[in-house]
């Protein structure tokens, strides 16, 4: 047996030489919602575009099914890849690239949001510039939920950049959330599958692709909605420090970035992991100035990077 099930509606399975490929992986979050919206943006301006999701490990059946029956009802060509197990972030963008006809491949999470001719700038920017990848930023949504403030607000202060902004910090600016590559790019330097969990692959992927082609940064954002609360976001900040370290491994060049740096201070204090429990509560408390909120939380994933890296 097949380790992915491929479900196809009327649209793909006579789709061909298409210009785009929109990519979307999802692992509990429901890709419906953006998925409809590129339908309309493809179908209205009749792009060659198609629409791939991916399910990484079919975690929840219902929403697996619910998915297929509205891959039947979109007009513009789209498929679901469905894996058997769960293979996580790096691999699962892999298996989408490896699934893809279009010429470019656009990495989208299932949690965003897109306004009206996204695609249709996209492909402009294809046919204006000559480039081999492209990072079109992306634009904090509404929260909607109290607990929700302290992530948007890390977004804001850290990720939120316009494209003079990313252009000159370059490969590390950039992030699989609105991603743009040329298959034939994608051919060549795939994901690193040993990143496991969250985080770092799609830097060190960047990295690796400004080595292999011409890499650019346009405004061209795609909304981020997919707001988490400060629990998830300490636990994710810490589990993620073996991938901050691999990057570091991998990319000795990248010890000047500010993270790092942080990290290899935090690690020349003895206990500094004793303090990790104040940074913790101070993330998570809201009557907080935000400001020191969000420097608590970068503090807490300083921490934990210290620990990992150079072992």
């Amino acid at each position: 047996m097949s380790q992915y099930a491929d479900y196809s509606n009327a649209a793909a399975t006579e789709a061909s030489a298409l210009q785009l490929s929109v990519l979307i992986p999802f692992y509990n979050d429901n890709p419906v919602p953006l998925a409809r919206a590129l339908a309309r943006q493809i179908t209205a301006a009749g792009l060659p575009a198609e629409i791939i999701l991916f399910d990484d490990g079919e975690p929840d059946p219902e929403l697996n099914a619910s998915v297929a029956a509205e891959i039947d009802r979109l007009p513009a060509p789209a498929r679901l890849l469905t894996s058997r197990r769960n293979v996580g972030r790096a691999a699962g963008r892999n298996r989408l690239a490896s699934a893809a006809i279009g010429e470019w491949l656009l990495f989208l999470d299932a949690d965003m949001t897109v306004s009206d001719g996204f695609l249709q700038t996209w492909l402009e920017l294809v046919e204006g510039y000559e480039f081999d990848a492209a990072f079109g930023g992306y634009s904090a949504d509404p929260v909607q939920q109290p607990s929700h403030h302290l992530h948007a607000a890390l977004a804001r202060s850290s990720d939120e950049n316009n494209a003079d902004v990313r252009n000159q910090i370059g490969a590390t600016a950039f992030c699989t959330s609105n991603l743009l590559a040329r298959s034939s790019l994608m051919r060549k330097v795939g994901f690193d599958e040993n990143f496991t969990g969250w985080g770092w692959e799609d830097v060190d992927w960047a990295v690796r692709s400004g080595k292999q082609g011409e890499l650019a940064h346009f405004d061209n954002p795609a909304g981020h909605s997919g707001w988490q609360s400060p629990d998830v976001l300490l636990r994710k900040f810490r589990d993620a420090a073996h991938n901050y370290a691999r990057l570091l491994e991998k990319h000795p060049e990248l010890a000047s970035l500010p993270g790092a740096k942080a990290a290899q201070i935090l690690k020349a204090i003895p206990g500094q992991s004793l303090l990790r429990g104040i940074w913790a509560m101070m993330a998570q408390t809201p009557l907080a100035p935000m400001k020191a909120r969000t420097t608590a939380l970068k503090l807490w994933r300083a921490s934990w990077a210290a620990d990992a890296i150079g072992k």
